[in-house]
């Protein structure tokens, strides 16, 4: 076993790795960017090495850099997680020839399955059923068209190179073909720096199945069941499960078999995970293989009691497989849902800030507990546009699928971030959809039931107004003397009716908001309703922490029971100057309770006409000019943010004024792109 390990990677999976190395008595290092000096992987390893600017091109995939940091700490083995250099067969042939172990698989395997193309070509001759399509060298556009109407439409358009649904288009007609294949060779070569496509026919209703696989340097070779990963956005995954609802033990041991002769054919060592495509009948067909670890590794884990990490370093060292097939057991059912920073309101852009408050639900790190979290920053850290915005995983476990769902709806209502956008909200709508329930899943579920997984934002509840509302009262308390009668600020008076005015809004607008006191009796009213109100007690959460300055942010979070009319309410709010973030019954609502006398002169901000960067990135190109006459939804310009495509439109009729930016300028989020009239 390895005394040394460098760990090449960021986030979570450096985390991960980091805490079952040290389980193992194995030394780590860490590498960090400009971007990560004091993320929370580089403290939880033995020693870090700066290794660049926060670009990944300038940091995490100058594969030179790590392999000398490595070399010069005395680094045995290199773990590089999974992105960045995981998949680079030529970063695995330095490590060899360099004398240090790459955790994962040899070199020729990566650049065997690394090929969309090459590797289908493979498949075939092993005996792997493959989707119909043409997965050849000729790229020439009509040359593909061509093929694409000999498969028949719909069909899929793929880079070769891709994965983690970069490069990935469905197209419906042979009308819209010449503009997707355009689009996904621009997103592949940005991506993975190589445009080369394949097509496909595009399978009706499919389900994604992958399998775990694990081979040794000894011959040995085994799968560790499937993990069903249907739940997906725009081809990425959102929700992934272990084992696949509907399974049989019969098509189980035929995928995990086809898996295995998959791995067999590229001589493969270490982890790895064969993707597969499955038709409503159960007929599958081999995707692709991914040459490293998933993120959604933990779900097998959570079945099988296996640290898959603890393989990954045996095997590497040369050690075989601690199990055979025959040994290998499940239990249970396990979740995985990826908590990012992300705005579903609007299609799911990335939303880069700081953690301003970040409260996780109880659980065990990198163990098999019934509730786990696998995560890679820290309240105070920022989420920076350079890397996947992912804040964590949560991975639960039940004794069946039921109670597995139940306890991921429950670890997602004790799940509060404030600070950025996340999916919390329309994960846990997800978690209670009736389809997803029922173990009715396709690669398009969340588009059918976009109605009642995206319903339009709803209005401020009076609960969650209620709770801001005491919270304010609260903090105006806490701010006064205890000694001095006189300076209260909770409207007592000995004789009389005090009555104040709350001017709150939420995304709706202002809300009427009233409290009404007599002696020691208060009454809310919201909305022109009255409820009694009152709070039984209140404590303060734990302080925010700058991981920049070492110092604590002035973000006081409060947990707060009260009563309102005959309901006991409860809830956790966290104040920020005016605005109030507020948790209750799983339930995030942003409100913000305005001073009246000091904002009597706010005025009407002036529509300006422009059209702005939803979040911060590159131009990547423009379809108008200054005098063009645009029409409502049309494409005016495409920006490139954390490597996906996002296309401005027109939001109206009018004339192209001024184009503020022009192809690779980089925008801030909120910056004027173009003028209309």
């Amino acid at each position: 076993m390895f005394t040394t390990l460098l760990i090449a990677n960021r986030g979570e999976i450096a985390c991960r790795v980091a805490a079952t190395a040290r389980r193992l008595g194995i030394r780590t290092i860490a590498v960090y960017s400009d971007a990560d000096a004091g993320a929370k992987h580089v403290v939880s390893c033995d020693a870090a090495v700066h290794i660049g600017a926060s670009a990944a091109r300038d940091s995490y995939l100058k594969s030179e850099t790590i392999l000398q940091a490595a070399l010069a700490h005395g680094a045995q083995a290199i773990h590089p997680g999974y992105g960045f250099l995981s998949e680079n067969a030529d970063f695995a042939n330095a490590c060899a020839k360099a004398g240090i172990s790459f955790v994962g698989p040899p070199a020729s395997a990566i650049a065997a399955m690394g090929s969309k193309s090459a590797s289908k070509t493979l498949m075939e001759k092993a005996g792997v059923p493959l989707v119909p399509g043409y997965h050849g060298d000729n790229q020439d556009p009509d040359f593909l068209k061509q093929q694409a109407d000999v498969i028949g439409y719909p069909v899929m358009i793929k880079a070769s190179a891709g994965g983690g649904g970069k490069g990935m288009r469905v197209v419906a007609s042979a009308e819209d073909f010449a503009s997707a294949l355009a689009s996904c060779k621009r997103e592949s070569a940005s991506s993975f720096d190589d445009d080369r496509v394949l097509i496909e026919r595009y399978v009706q209703k499919p389900r994604h199945i992958e399998i775990q696989v694990f081979a040794d340097s000894h011959g040995n070779a085994v799968y560790l069941f499937e993990r069903d990963c249907s739940v997906q956005r725009r081809h990425q995954k959102v929700i992934e499960e272990a084992p696949a609802p509907g399974m049989t033990e019969e098509r189980r041991r035929a995928m995990g078999e086809a898996a295995v002769a998959a791995a067999r054919a590229v001589n493969y060592v270490g982890a790895g995970t064969v993707e597969f495509i499955v038709e409503p009948s159960g007929r599958f067909y081999f995707m692709e293989m991914n040459t490293r670890l998933q993120v959604e590794h933990p779900v097998t884990e959570m079945i099988t009691g296996l640290d898959l990490v603890e393989w990954q370093l045996r095997v590497a060292s040369g050690e075989a497989l601690p199990l055979t097939q025959e040994q290998l057991t499940r239990c249970g059912h396990s979740i995985e849902a990826r908590i990012y920073a992300e705005n579903p309101d609007k299609n799911f852009l990335p939303s880069v800030g700081t953690l301003a408050y970040l409260a996780l639900p109880p659980h065990t790190a990198f163990s098999n507990a019934d509730i786990r979290v696998d995560g890679g920053v820290r309240m105070g850290d920022t989420i920076s546009p350079f890397y996947d915005p992912m804040i964590a995983k949560l991975i639960v476990w039940g004794a069946d699928r039921d109670q597995a769902r139940a306890r991921m709806v429950q670890a997602l209502a004790q799940t509060q971030v404030v600070g950025v956008h996340t999916n919390v909200g329309f994960l846990t709508r997800l978690m209670m959809d009736q389809a997803f329930a029922a173990g009715d899943l396709d690669t398009g579920l969340i588009e059918q039931q976009r109605a009642t997984l995206l319903p339009v934002p709803a209005s401020a509840s009076h609960e969650a107004l209620a709770l801001s509302v005491a919270a304010l009262l609260l903090c105006e308390t806490a701010a006064v003397s205890d000694d001095d009668p006189w300076a209260r600020t909770d409207g007592w008076r000995l004789n009389g009716l005090y009555q104040r005015a709350f001017s709150c809004v939420d995304q709706e607008g202002a809300r009427s908001c009233v409290l009404h006191r007599q002696g020691i009796d208060q009454v809310l009213e919201m909305d022109g309703e009255r409820y009694a109100f009152g709070w039984r007690t209140a404590k303060s959460g734990n302080a925010v922490k700058n991981h920049s300055t070492g110092k604590d942010d002035n973000t006081p979070a409060l947990y707060i029971e009260l009563t309102l009319g005959h309901l006991a309410v409860t809830g956790t709010v966290v104040r920020r100057g005016e605005r109030f973030d507020v948790f209750s019954s799983g339930v995030m609502t942003s409100l913000v309770l305005k001073d009246p006398l000091k904002h009597a002169a706010d005025g009407q901000a002036e529509h300006s006409g422009g059209l702005t960067a939803p979040m911060p990135g590159k131009v990547i190109a423009v379809h108008v000019a200054v005098g063009d006459k645009v029409k409502r939804g049309q494409a005016l310009l495409v920006m490139e943010a954390m490597k996906m495509e996002h296309t401005i439109a027109a939001p109206g009729e009018g004339t192209v004024k001024e184009l503020l930016y022009g192809v690779g300028d980089q925008v801030g989020e909120g910056a004027a792109l173009i003028t209309l009239e």
